[in-house]
């Protein structure tokens, strides 16, 4: 009986005395690990109070739906897509990185964008390219843009009106965001554009405060360079050539 209380009070300390060894090891390499190459579902960069700063994400762990982040909700009528996002001191998401493509029953489509919140709401500016083949034809969307929202947006309102929306027609989505937005809730318009547009001319594009064109200076398809202005009707108040 002795011996085994003896063995086993040795077996603890050589356990213990183990362990210190590999924790001060650890410690001694500052924590730091070197990896050539590492598979990952989804990384979270957080502060040291556990704030997530920013989040890179594969597909199906995109926070989405009834997902929190840093106690917030996040945009629940989100598609789900590869990226990265990014949160403010606040915690609040302060804009990010997607991108998806993949092969469909038309051809493709293919997007990405990469874009800037405004604090306490949505983008301001972004980077964005769209892609897509329909048989023969194909659009293709690339550019800058940046947008004006409400001073008054928050996303808390953005995202208890989106609930709203849910089951709607889009007539009926259309109206209720213009009643919101005449009430200074939620909106906001694209104020310039540079880049290739809808219409797949290639140039710079300027908007009003309603979104409405107003002014266009680009090389259409035929490689003619077009400078147009517009009136608060759309009508062309002068044009070169």
């Amino acid at each position: 009986m002795n011996r085994e209380l003896v063995f086993l009070r040795t077996f603890a300390i050589a356990a213990v005395m183990g362990m210190i060894f590999i924790v001060a090891s650890s410690m001694k390499n500052g924590g730091n690990q070197k990896f050539s190459e590492i598979d990952v579902e989804r990384i979270n960069i957080v502060e040291k109070d556990g704030t997530i700063k920013m989040i890179i994400t594969n597909v199906e762990h995109f926070p989405s739906g009834n997902d929190m982040v840093n106690g917030k909700p996040t945009n629940a009528n989100r598609e789900k897509t590869a990226g990265m996002l990014f949160f403010n001191d606040d915690g609040m998401e302060a804009g990010g990185l997607v991108y998806s493509g993949e092969k469909n029953d038309d051809d493709h489509v293919a997007g990405a964008i990469f874009t800037f919140d405004q604090y306490d709401g949505d983008q301001v500016v972004n980077l964005i390219m769209q892609d897509i083949k329909q048989g023969d034809n194909r659009f293709v969307l690339n550019g800058i843009g940046f947008n004006d929202r409400l001073p008054t947006e928050s996303i808390s309102t953005f995202l208890e009106k989106q609930k709203e929306f849910e089951g709607l027609s889009p007539e009926e989505i259309q109206s209720k965001v213009k009643e919101y937005s005449e009430q200074g809730m939620i909106g906001g318009v694209t104020r310039v554009f540079l880049g290739k547009a809808e219409s797949q001319h290639n140039g710079l594009f300027l908007f009003d405060d309603r979104g409405m064109p107003r002014a266009m200076f680009y090389v259409d398809k035929e490689n003619n360079a077009v400078l147009k202005f517009f009136d608060e009707e759309l009508n062309v108040i002068a044009s070169f050539p």
